[in-house]
């Protein structure tokens, strides 16, 4: 079972945050926290992330598993928000458990593949002399040798374990699938339950060119977007991320 944060109670119907490649269930806490006035928020360490069980596997079909087998254990069926990687998870898992997805949630991803793979950042964080590292602002220091952007030397330190001088993140098992990780499953039927397609208005992850196939997947699939945002738009906009999250939810689940 992946590890899991639970944020409040309420609400018949619960939520699930699926977070992106390098990240964990804890980079949601703020977003999470807020959305849990009105329900229950679960927000989970996918397998190879934080303090879930590291296996030799991190293919999408599998992470769907995941998350099926965490909406069984609260009741069978819950509204999922997932970004990026962990959107594509939650699309999968939408594709071929559809009856477990109250509503789907796609925050800046597409059911396509991508070719700019993120073995880079794999490649900086075993660079890091953990030996050397006492406190975060240490790793820091050897990440910004090879990632010169401050917000993701932040970020991939947040997934580093100090007490125990080691990554959270199973980096040989996140670069050996790295390609199942920019690709999309062949996955057959389609979700034709409440589907928000949420993207960043300066992010070229979703395209024009994405909306035959997503239709084709998710035939009532809506779209928007959050206009000064990126890729990482629950970062750049916490505050506009969580009112279109949470405009979306009273929509279809109205509490």
């Amino acid at each position: 079972m992946l590890n899991t944060i639970s944020h409040g109670t309420s609400g018949p119907t619960p939520l699930i945050i699926v977070h992106g490649l390098y990240g964990s269930g804890r980079n949601w806490g703020v977003i999470a926290k807020r959305l849990s006035e009105d329900r229950h928020v679960l927000t989970p360490d996918m397998r190879n992330h934080g303090d879930s069980p590291h296996t030799d596997s991190h293919s999408y079909p599998d992470l769907a598993a995941d998350l099926a087998e965490l909406i069984d254990a609260h009741g069978g069926r819950a509204h999922v928000v997932g970004h990026s990687m962990g959107g594509k998870a939650a699309m999968t898992l939408a594709l071929q458990h559809p009856g477990k997805l109250a509503s789907l949630l796609v925050a800046d991803i597409a059911p396509v593949a991508y070719t700019h793979s993120q073995i880079q950042f794999i490649e900086a964080m075993r660079a890091v002399d953990l030996s050397q590292v006492e406190k975060r602002s240490d790793a820091v220091a050897q990440l910004a040798e090879h990632v010169p952007d401050k917000a993701l030397q932040s970020f991939f330190t947040q997934s580093l374990d100090l007490q125990n001088k080691r990554w959270k993140l199973n980096l040989d098992t996140l670069a050996a699938e790295m390609p199942k990780i920019i690709g999309f499953p062949e996955v057959s039927g389609s979700y034709d339950g409440p589907t928000l397609f949420l993207s960043g208005g300066q992010s070229d992850y979703v395209l024009p060119e994405h909306r035959d196939r997503i239709r084709t997947l998710f035939p009532k699939a809506r779209y928007a977007k959050i206009p000064k945002a990126g890729h990482w738009l629950h970062a750049d906009d916490p505050r506009g991320f969580e009112a279109s999250v949470r405009a979306f939810l009273d929509h279809v689940d109205p509490v």
